[in-house]
């Protein structure tokens, strides 16, 4: 009963506004994608620093260290940092975990584009 339900609710579109729902949404994941990407980078580099510094910080916690904030160079100390660049990860991995959930669904979208119009890539050959 469901599929026939699924059926009436699909609305007619033309090939061009089908063709362009179809890069919109392939855009959109691309999009994603890249995003995911990027802060999957940035958490791993956090992790990288903090390795680094919790070294530190288990000989010397008040050795100084340089950090980057909002484009300003501060010196602080390492027990002063390492918090902060952990909370920092934690958040860019919730960002992921989120972004990630997002993707998912756009990809259920574009499936249910796909399955509901029967569009496909257009061959270039």
């Amino acid at each position: 009963m469901s599929t026939s339900k699924a059926k009436q609710k699909v609305q007619p579109l033309t090939d061009q506004e089908i063709q362009q729902n179809y890069s919109r949404l392939q855009n959109e994941l691309q999009s994603l994608a890249g995003k995911i990407g990027e802060l999957e980078q940035e958490a791993e580099e956090h992790g990288l620093v903090l390795s680094t510094l919790n070294e530190a910080l288990q000989v010397e916690p008040d050795r100084k260290c340089f950090r980057l904030i909002g484009g300003v160079l501060v010196e602080r100390t390492v027990k002063d940092v390492v918090p902060a660049l952990q909370t920092n990860r934690e958040g860019i991995k919730k960002v992921i975990a989120n972004l990630a959930e997002q993707y998912t669904g756009k990809e259920r979208d574009f499936d249910n584009f796909k399955r509901d119009y029967n569009a496909r890539p257009v061959s270039s050959a």
